[in-house]
């Protein structure tokens, strides 16, 4: 394996290439700070920690940033996983590298009361570093996909929930900044996590149709070069296949073929300027039959992340149809690297804030958007928002506007102003009066009639309306405009959701202690401003119902673990013992002893509430005792399960050990799991589900894990009467070839 050192030489070597006048001591420097503060941290893949700020600092290299970036990336875990602070940092590297570190430190943990909240806040943190200085997202960026190439070395639970994360919000951040070639790395590696099927069956669909087309491929290149150079045009020309995550998204959502994909193909046709492009298209058209409707100009017209590049699709001599894109080398970097590009050409410059940058204005908009959103609300429409297709229509006077694809002239007017969609009063589409939910195409010229009279937008706007900014104008007006009519509203909205939860007002208004911790946790002075946000949209009523009758739940649970604790008190003082030894309680058939509780009989305390631990899975049986939890009621472990040995061991808890038995006749079947090492080999799962259809019990889960070094591990999730009958699972199983040893598992 490649030395530390190796790396880091190579890092240098490629920093130099790029800019031979880079202060390579000081990036010495700043490797070997983090070397020594990262010392014997490891990765989950088992290699050195300081290999990946080495590798993220790679791919900030290679998006051309400046040698602050650079040395930030390598330092960019110091903050959160070591005892490196800003400040050390500052006085070493300076103040803005220490800013740049902390921008890009993990988010703060905090205590949340739902996920959709968590996300917000994350992103909110995420948006506000970005417009501080978008080298922070820049790196990120980079710190993701890093992660993401090294996904493999994680549980599957985790590469779902960061495959997701990532399909959701950075690749649609690489989008919005124009990086193509970060965004599609991001999504193709998702794709393969989230859905590992769909992936391999594109990717081997791409790799038959390629090598069967690779003539076409070289024969479409050489006709270009050929003929751009007889027409005299200075170019170079690159062909590409479009990639996994593009293909499958077309296969699946727009249930296409490979046939029906156009741009399959794709050849980019790089020149030195932007006549050049025209005249380009000109000799490319004349060679080959364009097909109607593929042309876009994003020279004239450019995408709001800054692309700028002219689209024709054709159809080649053997009829195999392909894309071309034709930019200059300006608009190509733009194209690959999106605002890395326009942060190199700003390179002078001290500090690069989005200040009023045309390309930064949609990371404004979600700033201000956020402010009277609900957070449920802010992160789906966040998800839609960046990674929406767009429209670009025109104002009379020629200005372009990017919308969501199916955006309405409501849509259009508030992006104009505030003032412009609340004095609507409708609107012409080329010069024909449409009605407010009709969409808009990309080239209509959208012209909006106002009035001084006019009463304000109506509630049923928000439903019309596609993009985040009108909605959230729209809720500006009513929150400002109608705050008697939002209050009677959100009251109303507010009791028909409370009868749907089987809740009454009375339930709300007689218990403070619901009331105070239901604003506490949506962050409202009073009820009616909860009724108000609710009236103009600001939040839903079924979140604000949600909240109370999750506080409603935790009362009912202190109120009995209070119970709880005042049997356990009498216990003690009784002198009962903590650890009897199991017993059987005999009990006529089908009636229960007045304490028991699914099969388990809990001394001193009646209709409690029991629970069989997951850690060591007791069946009747099994010695097992008792342990009293805060608010969950009476935790059920075997007396040899390694969870409990260490919490008898400590005297605050000593008093939480509660004396418990099992029932006899209770015909209950009980979880637990067994854990089986075996030889590998051919069939070894399947014998070993033979042996358990033999036993007659119930298969919950199986699941198997191959090793390295030629043995398995099983692992099995059953239900049984009591230990006999799983003695005799084990028994069955230990007869299996190849397996020397089952025994129940602890988790």
């Amino acid at each position: 394996m490649e030395s530390i050192e190796t790396r880091y030489q190579a890092l240098e070597q490629q920093v130099l290439q790029r800019n031979p006048n880079a202060d390579v001591k000081r990036l010495r420097t700043a490797f070997d700070y983090a070397n020594a503060h990262h010392g014997t941290q490891l990765r989950k893949s088992g290699e050195p920690y300081i290999t990946h700020p080495l590798a993220v600092a790679e791919i900030v290299n290679e998006l051309d940033l400046d040698l602050d970036s650079i040395i930030a990336a390598l330092l960019h875990d110091c903050i959160e996983d070591t005892d490196a602070s800003h400040d050390d940092i500052a006085k070493l590297f300076g103040s803005t590298v220490a800013d740049l570190v902390e921008g890009v430190t993990k988010l703060t943990r905090m205590q949340y009361t739902s996920k959709e909240e968590e996300q917000m806040e994350n992103l909110r943190k995420m948006f506000m570093a970005m417009a501080q200085d978008v080298r922070v997202i820049l790196i990120k960026l980079c710190d993701r996909l890093h992660n993401m190439r090294t996904l493999q070395y994680q549980s599957e639970k985790k590469q779902r929930e960061k495959a997701l994360e990532t399909m959701e919000i950075y690749a649609p951040i690489a989008h919005r900044l124009g990086m193509q070639r970060i965004k599609w790395e991001l999504e193709d590696i998702s794709l393969r996590y989230l859905d590992p099927i769909g992936y391999e069956e594109v990717e081997q669909e791409l790799e038959n149709i390629t090598t069967r087309n690779a003539q076409f491929f070289s024969n479409i290149q050489q006709q270009l070069e050929e003929r751009l150079a007889a027409d005299g045009i200075q170019c170079k020309v690159y062909g590409r296949v479009k990639h996994i995550y593009s293909l499958y998204r077309k296969m699946y959502t727009q249930n296409k073929n490979f046939k029906e994909i156009f741009d399959l193909y794709a050849f980019r046709v790089i020149v030195p300027d932007i006549p050049s492009c025209y005249n380009v298209l000109g000799s490319i058209h004349d060679m080959y039959n364009p097909v109607l409707g593929r042309f876009k100009d994003y020279i004239g017209t450019p995408k709001p992340n800054g692309y700028q590049s002219l689209h024709t699709t054709v159809i080649g001599r053997d009829g195999i149809p392909f894309e071309v894109q034709i930019r200059t080398w300006e608009m190509h970097q733009t194209a690959e690297y999106g605002v890395a590009a326009h942060w190199k050409y700003k390179q002078g410059l001290a500090n690069d804030k989005l200040g009023s940058e045309k390309e930064f204005e949609w990371v404004r908009k979600l700033l201000e958007s956020q402010q009277d959103t609900d957070a449920e609300e802010f992160v789906s429409t966040l998800k839609v928002d960046m990674f929406a297709d767009e429209v670009f229509v025109f104002t009379p006077n020629g200005d372009v506007k990017s919308l969501p694809a199916g955006a309405t002239p409501i849509d259009f007017a508030y992006s104009i102003h505030s003032a412009v969609g609340n004095s609507m009063t409708g609107a012409r589409v080329n010069g024909r009066i449409v009605t407010y939910d009709t969409p808009l195409k990309n080239g209509d010229i959208v012209e909006i009639i106002t009035s001084k009279a006019a009463r304000g937008p109506s509630r049923d706007w928000m439903k019309i309306c596609k993009s985040n900014e009108a909605r959230n104008k729209i809720r500006q007006w009513f929150k400002k405009e109608r705050r008697e009519e939002n209050i009677a509203t959100g009251r109303a909205a507010f009791e028909t959701e409370l009868k749907h939860m089987g809740l009454t007002m009375a339930s709300i208004t007689t218990t403070p202690e619901v009331t105070d911790a239901l604003l506490r946790r949506l962050r409202y002075g009073s009820l009616d401003e909860v009724y108000a946000a609710i009236g103009y949209g600001g939040m839903s009523a079924q979140k604000a119902v949600a909240r109370i009758k999750e506080e409603l739940q935790r009362i009912i649970r202190d109120d009995q673990h209070k119970a709880e604790q005042k049997v356990l008190q009498a216990s003690l003082a009784k002198g009962d013992t903590i650890f009897p030894a199991a017993a059987k309680v005999s009990t006529p058939t089908g009636q229960k002893p007045r304490h028991s509780s699914n099969g388990i009989l809990v001394e001193g305390l009646d209709n409690c509430t029991v629970k069989f631990s997951k850690c060591c899975t007791p069946v009747p049986g099994d010695p097992v005792v008792g342990f009293i939890t805060r608010g969950y009621g009476v935790s059920i472990h075997r007396k040899d399960c390694p969870n409990a040995d260490p919490l008898r061991r400590k005297p605050e808890e000593a008093g939480r050990w509660v004396a418990v038995s099992w029932v006899e006749g209770d015909q209950i079947n009980y979880r637990t799991s067994l854990e089986i090492s075996a030889k590998d080999r051919d069939g070894l799962a399947l014998d070993v589900a033979m042996a358990l259809s033999t036993q007659k019990v119930k298969v919950n889960n199986l699941s198997a894990r191959s090793q390295p070094d030629g043995y398995a591990t099983i692992f099995l999730e059953l239900s049984v009467k009591d230990r006999n009958e799983l003695t005799g699972v084990i028994n069955k199983l230990s007869q299996i070839q190849g397996v020397f040893l089952v025994q129940r598992a602890n988790g």
